[in-house]
């Protein structure tokens, strides 16, 4: 069997695995649906303004503002929490002794989380349209809202492996992860949109960071007028991307930290 065949057959077990848990499965794609739900219930009457002169309504920015945050979701928190895990449980390791390339294996993790990814995207939508009243990308916008999509997966996806080289153990992956993460999303407008009054600071630290830019993206893709689509957003959340991708390859982990 070819190296290739062996990075698919490492989709579909990691796809089984998935399934074959359905709590973490049924909270994966419930997360982003619930915060969507608390958002617009606590701040979703009204409009926001996102730039100078240029408004929307609440409830459907955090529609397009929840899909950024369920890429995320899928991409980065989960495996960089995951890996960690399997790592100090010694699977790593075992796995490595295996046929199975190592590019093989991580590259059928990437690939099936951004499949959930594309999944969480598509259902979060639906139940925008559904109960929010939300629109979707069609034509140009669908193919600009695509390549977001797999570009800023794929690379939250690098930057979750490269993040797992400053997890000390996988009983402290979850809050390492969140500390970085978390703070980001606040900052970057996805839990609450960032006003063009907002201290000069906080647009700073949001644009040095990939999460603002993909949001940005993310929304401009999704609804685009009166939204300025902007390939440099594209093109930024890549760059980060090919650094965690950098990162990754010189200081990833097979073996649990002593």
């Amino acid at each position: 069997m070819s190296n290739a065949a062996l990075a698919l057959r490492q989709v579909r077990f990691t796809n089984k695995a998935f399934w074959r848990n359905p709590a973490s499965a049924f909270f994966t794609f419930a997360f982003p649906l619930m915060f969507l739900v608390i958002f617009t219930a606590l701040l979703g009457s009204g409009r926001v303004e996102v730039s100078p002169g240029v408004f929307i309504n609440q409830g459907s920015y955090y529609v397009a503002a929840m899909t950024t945050f369920a890429v995320i979701t899928a991409c980065y928190t989960n495996i960089a929490v995951s890996i960690s895990f399997q790592r100090d449980a010694g699977i790593l390791k075992r796995t490595r002794g295996t046929p199975l390339p190592s590019w093989g294996y991580l590259g059928g993790r990437v690939i099936h989380a951004v499949l959930i990814a594309i999944v969480l995207v598509a259902l979060t939508a639906g139940f925008g349209v559904l109960f929010y009243d939300a629109s979707v990308p069609t034509g140009t916008l669908l193919f600009e809202f695509l390549t977001v999509l797999i570009v800023g997966a794929a690379s939250f996806a690098a930057l979750g492996l490269a993040t797992t080289a400053i997890v000390p153990n996988a009983d402290a992956s979850p809050a390492v992860v969140n500390a970085i993460i978390l703070p980001l999303l606040f900052l970057s407008g996805v839990f609450i949109p960032i006003e063009p009054t907002a201290p000069a600071w906080v647009r700073w630290v949001g644009k040095a960071f990939p999460v603002r830019h993909f949001a940005d993206a993310m929304i401009a893709a999704f609804y685009g007028r009166p939204f300025a689509f902007a390939w440099s957003d594209v093109l930024v959340v890549g760059a980060w991307g090919v650094v965690g991708l950098i990162l990754g390859a010189r200081f990833f982990s097979w073996e649990p930290r002593r």
